[in-house]
């Protein structure tokens, strides 16, 4: 229980000194265009991840595919083919 208080009370001491930081370099010359990359950044980065889950789905989707794909080549390989039906030939007057 004293471990978790102190690593909550470590954390809120990060925190607190990165909103001091980002705010110290908020009040530097070029200072607020960096903070908006930043966020720009972060917000490109989430979408980024967003669409990289669905590429995952995707993914999994075409091996699926592919096993079916697969299973359905080896059963044509099995059947034996039908020789084409023939016509009887006709008989020559």
């Amino acid at each position: 229980m004293a471990t978790t208080k102190t690593n909550d009370d470590v954390i809120a001491r990060l925190a607190g000194k990165g909103e001091e930081a980002i705010k110290r370099l908020a009040d530097l010359p070029g200072g607020h265009r960096a903070v908006e990359a930043f966020n720009d950044l972060k917000a490109r980065v989430d979408d980024l991840s967003k669409r990289m889950r669905g590429v995952d789905a995707l993914e999994k989707r075409v091996t699926k595919l592919e096993k079916d794909l697969a299973a359905l080549k080896r059963a044509q390989k099995h059947t034996p083919e039908k020789p084409p039906a023939t016509k009887p030939a006709a008989p020559a007057a």
